[in-house]
């Protein structure tokens, strides 16, 4: 110990901590009572309780909320986020891609329209060159078709007469033998020349100067030409000026009347006005940004100043010149010295005298839990013991062996005993109601349907102990005659 803090003399450090002594050692008593009895209801009661109470919490409420949190909370939470998200990012890009698709479309309506109205045109010469090819064949076809069919039957005709006329010839050649020679002539001449020079000289001729030859000139110079010209017409007349109309007229029209003008203003009006629009709206809150802080700051300084000026400064000489002397020399420093040189002494002696007399309590109170303990056991629990060991477990051996079992044994063959004379009687009665309705009816014995009557057995007089057997009389051989 320093010298600034000298020790306190012997007669003040006996008395206060004899006084310490007295005041601590029913606390410390006390507390060593309600030590032990807080670790046995510890151990006993609140330790199991709080593990019961920690896994219920545990089942009812920790494991619940991590899977709602887990299962539910977050994944709405993270769809929610995410709904929002795409939600923006779709509404930008609607917004931004609104003016492409509108040019696109636009644009690729006109070259659509363009190539509809040319694939017409182009139909439509196909149609009617395929028609003009289409009644040339037809005509042609006809004229090659009359003249197949004509000829055709001139040979029918001639292979008929000529096949009847050898008939004839074949059927009556022994009629005819003398015309053999002018026979054949003769139907030839009335039968086949005719005919052959209808075919030949006039069929023939009219058919192909009367119909084929004029037919090949009307298809060749009339409706060849005709055709050709109806469609040369056809495409110069209303083809080429429609295609002409939509190629040099609407499509150029809609190009640079509309689509063009239209991308122009995109491109170099409405996208810079909205570049520009967005540089000075930028510029303009980066001016903002820059000027209201300062501003501000300014002002918070201007403010300061004259806070300080009004509210602190006079307040502050208060205190420094004022206040702070007043309380240092008028209470500080006496309170200091007080504080050195007596209370904390006293204190420190007050707080060593507490902990060597709490020690000091602990080791009586210990020796007074074992006397109590020692005279507990010698009192209470030797005594208990002793009759425990000495009397009531052998009472209680003695009681089991020697009461307790034979009257359960007891009880047993009387119980037996009971139930055999039960079923004499009952056999008794049911041998006496036969008896009585025999003789009532006065007829035979009827047998009940039951289990069948086993023979008793016979003993040799009593010198056998054969359950349920009835002794019969020993007969000598003597008396068999």
């Amino acid at each position: 110990m320093s010298m600034e803090n000298p020790p306190p003399p012997a007669l003040i450090r006996i008395p206060v901590r004899i006084v310490v002594l007295l005041v601590v050692l029913p606390i410390r008593m006390a507390w060593d009572a309600l030590t032990a009895a807080a670790r046995l209801l510890d151990r006993s009661l609140l330790r199991p309780a709080g593990r019961g109470l920690a896994r219920l919490l545990h089942h009812t409420v920790t494991r619940p909320a991590r899977w709602l949190y887990r299962w539910v909370l977050a994944p709405v939470g993270r769809g929610i986020t995410r709904v929002l998200t795409g939600t923006g990012r779709g509404l930008a890009w609607v917004f931004t891609r609104v003016g492409r698709g509108l040019a696109w479309v636009l644009t690729g309506t006109g070259r659509g329209l363009a190539w509809v109205f040319t694939r017409v045109g182009h139909g439509l010469a196909w149609v009617f060159t395929g028609v003009g090819r289409g009644l040339a064949w037809v005509f042609t076809g006809v004229g090659r078709g009359l003249a197949w069919v004509l000829t055709g039957v001139g040979r029918g005709l001639a292979w008929f007469f000529t096949g009847l006329g050898r008939g004839l010839a074949v059927t009556g050649g022994w009629l005819w033998s003398g015309l053999s020679v002018a026979g054949p002539w003769l139907g030839k001449a009335l039968f086949v020349r005719p005919w052959v020079g209808l075919w030949r000289f006039v069929i023939v001729p009219v058919a192909r100067y009367g119909i084929a030859v004029p037919a090949v000139w009307l298809y060749r110079h009339v409706l060849a030409p005709l055709g050709t010209v109806s469609l040369f017409l056809l495409e110069k007349l209303l083809l080429v000026p429609v295609a002409a109309l939509f190629r040099y007229v609407l499509v150029p029209l809609f190009r640079y009347g509309v689509a063009l003008p239209a991308v122009w203003l995109d491109r170099h009006v409405l996208n810079p006005l909205g570049h520009g629009i967005r540089r000075v709206l930028v510029q303009a809150g980066r001016g903002l940004g820059w000027f209201l802080p300062r501003l501000g700051g300014g002002l918070a300084a201007v403010l300061a100043w004259s806070g300080r000026a009004v509210f602190v400064w006079p307040w502050v000489g208060l205190w420094r010149y004022v206040i702070v002397p007043v309380a240092r020399y008028g209470f500080a420093v006496p309170a200091t010295w007080l504080w050195r040189r007596v209370l904390v002494p006293v204190a420190r002696e007050v707080r060593d005298a507490l902990a060597i007399c709490w020690r000091v309590a602990g080791f009586l109170s210990r020796a007074f839990g074992r006397a109590l303990k020692w005279v507990a056991w010698n009192l209470v629990g030797r005594p208990v013991a002793w009759a425990w060991t000495q009397v009531v477990r052998p009472v209680g051996h003695w009681v089991r062996h020697n009461v307790w079992a034979p009257a359960r044994r007891a009880a047993v063959e009387a119980g037996r005993a009971a139930g055999d004379a039960l079923a004499t009687a009952r056999a008794t009665v049911r041998e006496a109601r036969r008896d009585a309705w025999r003789a009532l009816v006065a007829g035979a014995r009827m047998t009940e349907p039951g289990e069948p009557q086993v023979a008793r057995a016979r003993t040799l007089g009593s010198t056998t102990n054969v359950p349920g057997a009835a002794p019969a009389p020993e007969i000598s051989p003597r008396k068999w005659g």
